[in-house]
């Protein structure tokens, strides 16, 4: 039977297709297999010479080519993990100053030799930040952190400007903020989310009569608003942010790169196994390239316009995560409207997930049964365990012949879905690893920065800027300053809002006006009568 019918694959047949499409990543333990995906040879031919021109235009941008033209500057994450491809000097200096004023930082911190003003140490780490600055360190910390890894401080997060969710947080740490050391990450000081986030904190430790400056470190651009903040104040540490990483990809910076040392994570393995991927993802040839047939997968199974949902099962809790981390990742990088030649494109891939066999229970029933606009990613770890061969084994089904474990299970349940969706005419692919470490997260990473990268060149667009993150903070700055006339309009008579709509001189406003007054009703800020509002 003809390969180009693959759903109709005899068993023989699939086996040898497999063998045929495997990918592997040399010295990494990691294999890619595409053969599920139901492309025929005659797609790899026919998308190879566009695939050379993205080698060409990521060996650009490597270089230091302007490769974001909306914001006029170079792309260089990917020299976060090499800093001798830094197209200059000065660059390469300063990433090896900046690792190792990590390193040195994070140890002194462990060592006790920089202590809070009121206790002997510090316990605990209090991450400030917002999108990348948030999702990539609470993905590295929840994967390779934890109780069995031996975490040397405790991680915490505010990623919100959700009152209720900052105020979960700082309570559950309140007698431990004088041991808190306190992280905010802000690029330029002034995003909205982690400045709130920030002041909410410092009113925490003044309630608790805390110098919040003696406690903080700052992670933003030099000269920006929080770092004018932190050196008047006296910080403790300023750690940098450079413009030529954008948040999304900044997790092999300084963001992820400090709590990470901060908890007692190997970075050195981290930035190894990245910088591992990006040598075997940099080579040309597209059979051996990962990233170069992920990419390719995308292109097939969306018909190159977003026509199918990415869905990310990793069939390991330590990756849970992951999907959450992609969905900016993929969908903040290729969800544009315009094409680099302006045309109106609107491309994009939309990404979800959480983890199997949960999702097993969840909403697999409609991935195998139901509409079929998606392609399934799976990723599996070998190891069950931190420690095989060490960690108790626990037969959990001691009447059969063999023994079985649990995670014997979980790798059924995987091999079981991959196979239900297949025989019903779904596609998936599968990342296998040998085990979760700081290297093997450090190389997914590397991976799909890569293959969104050579995703973008295929569909001729700019994955580096994201003009609709920015048109969401204007809307929301002109909310404020129609509450802000709102309020002033007010009087201690209630007036209905279309009378307080015209007194502010923003009759076309009425209904966000609406909208923002019941918002300050029902916090108590200001009073509804009926129909009508009032001043507290």
């Amino acid at each position: 039977m003809p390969e180009s019918t693959p759903f109709d694959l005899t068993p023989t047949e699939l086996y040898a297709r497999y063998k045929k499409h495997l990918c592997k990543a040399p010295g990494l333990n990691l294999t890619l297999d595409i053969s599920r995906i139901p492309f025929e040879p005659v797609f790899l031919k026919r998308m190879e010479p566009a695939m050379q021109k993205a080698y060409e235009q990521m060996e650009a941008l490597e270089g230091g080519a302007i490769s974001n033209p909306d914001e006029d500057r170079m792309v260089g994450h990917y020299w976060l993990r090499a800093p001798g491809l830094a197209p200059e000097h000065d660059l390469i200096k300063a990433i090896h100053d900046t690792i190792d004023d990590v390193k040195d930082f994070a140890a002194a911190i462990h060592a006790k030799e920089i202590v809070p003003p009121t206790t002997a140490r510090y316990t605990d780490v209090l991450s400030i930040g917002i999108g990348g600055s948030a999702l990539g360190p609470q993905f590295i910390s929840d994967a390779l952190g934890g109780q069995r890894a031996r975490d040397k401080m405790k991680l915490h997060f505010l990623d919100n400007t959700d009152s209720d969710g900052m105020r979960r947080v700082l309570d559950s740490l309140g007698a431990k903020l004088k041991s808190t050391l306190v992280l905010v990450i802000s690029k330029s000081g002034g995003t909205p989310e982690p400045r709130n986030g920030m002041l909410e904190t410092v009113e925490a430790f003044k309630a608790r009569g805390l110098d919040f400056a003696k406690q903080a470190v700052a992670i933003t651009g030099d000269g920006s608003k929080l770092h004018q903040i932190a050196q008047a104040d006296g910080w403790v540490k300023t750690f940098p942010m450079w413009d030529w990483v954008g948040g999304r990809t900044s997790i092999t910076a300084t963001v992820g790169l400090v709590p990470m040392a901060l908890q007692g994570l190997d970075i050195t393995a981290f930035l190894n196994g990245a910088a591992k991927m990006d040598e075997v993802t940099r080579k040309p040839q597209t059979s051996k390239n990962p990233a170069a047939l992920l990419a390719l997968m995308w292109y097939h199974a969306t018909g190159g316009k977003g026509k199918a949902d990415m869905v990310v099962l990793p069939y390991k809790d330590r990756l849970l995560l992951f999907s959450r981390y992609l969905q900016q990742l993929v969908m903040e990088s290729l969800g544009k409207s315009h094409d680099l030649d302006g045309n109106v494109v609107e491309q994009g891939i939309a990404v979800y997930g959480n983890k199997g066999s949960t999702d097993q229970h969840a909403y697999v029933q409609q991935l195998r049964d139901g509409i079929n606009n998606f392609f399934a990613t799976f990723i599996v770890a070998q190891q069950d365990t931190l420690k095989p061969g060490k960690d108790p084994v626990i037969n959990v089904e001691p009447g059969q012949a063999s023994e079985v474990t649990s995670g014997d299970y979980l790798h059924g349940f995987y091999q079981g879905t991959r196979t239900a969706l297949w025989e019903n005419g779904r596609g998936s692919m599968t990342l296998t690893v040998e085990k979760i470490d700081a290297r093997t997260i450090g190389a997914l990473i590397a991976l799909y920065e890569r293959a969104v990268g050579f995703y973008a060149s295929l569909v001729n667009i700019n994955a580096y800027h994201q003009p609709g993150v920015e048109a969401g903070k204007k809307a929301a700055a002109t909310v404020l300053e129609l509450q802000a006339k709102l309020v002033a309009a007010l009087t201690s008579e209630p007036q209905k809002i279309e009378a307080l709509a015209t007194a502010a001189g923003v009759p076309d406003s009425t209904e966000s006006l609406l909208l923002i007054a019941d918002h300050l009703a029902a916090n108590k800020r200001i009073v509804k009568k009926g129909g009508a509002y009032a001043k507290a």
